[in-house]
């Protein structure tokens, strides 16, 4: 497929510029949308840190933090480079993601059982934002937004290489741990 030609300017009788198309629109609302997502998530993840009993968990949540707040300076310079202000769109997803994984720790015995709901939470995480940068990067690549598609396609593998270190995590371990432990009435 051929990626839309990039225009700098809008004369009479030519195609509008990227950002004009429809798809120049829901590629901003879903920009918009993934801004908050990870916004929400830099105040998230402490949380789950500190829940969390595993020091692989840790690390791996403490090492996501840092990225995640990585990816919101990312997404601010995509809206740089559409020539839009970086500014969220309350991701209803997102929001019950973080609810959902908020109610796994207040509802999980401390220890491994809670760290193997944290792990659940956070992929199911992750796997909503791999969805979210692979459809934006292909949006920016149709687009012709080259350098956009470039810095979305970064995002894009971090999120995938975190989720397959929870993976790595949960099933090495906590996992396996979680598995030995029995019902208590």
């Amino acid at each position: 497929m051929k990626a839309k030609t990039h225009t700098t300017g809008q004369e009479e009788g030519s195609q509008p510029t990227e950002m004009e198309t429809k798809l120049g629109k829901l590629f901003e609302e879903e920009l918009r949308d993934i801004y908050w997502a990870e916004k929400a998530l830099t105040k998230a993840i402490p949380k789950m840190i500190k829940n969390a009993s595993s020091t692989d968990l840790i690390a791996a949540l403490e090492t996501h933090l840092t990225e995640t707040e990585d990816h919101v300076k990312r997404a601010e310079k995509v809206f740089e480079i559409i020539g839009k202000t970086a500014r969220g769109k309350t991701c209803e997803a997102m929001e019950g993601l973080i609810k959902e994984a908020e109610e796994i720790m207040e509802e999980s015995e401390e220890g491994v059982m809670r760290d193997a709901g944290i792990i659940a939470a956070a992929q199911k995480v992750e796997h909503y934002e791999i969805a979210s940068y692979g459809t934006l990067r292909t949006y920016a690549q149709t687009l012709g937004l080259d350098e956009a598609a470039a810095i979305l396609e970064k995002t894009l593998k971090d999120e995938k290489k975190a989720d397959e270190i929870l993976t790595t995590v949960a099933t090495s371990a906590i996992n396996l741990e979680a598995a030995e432990e029995e019902v208590s009435e």
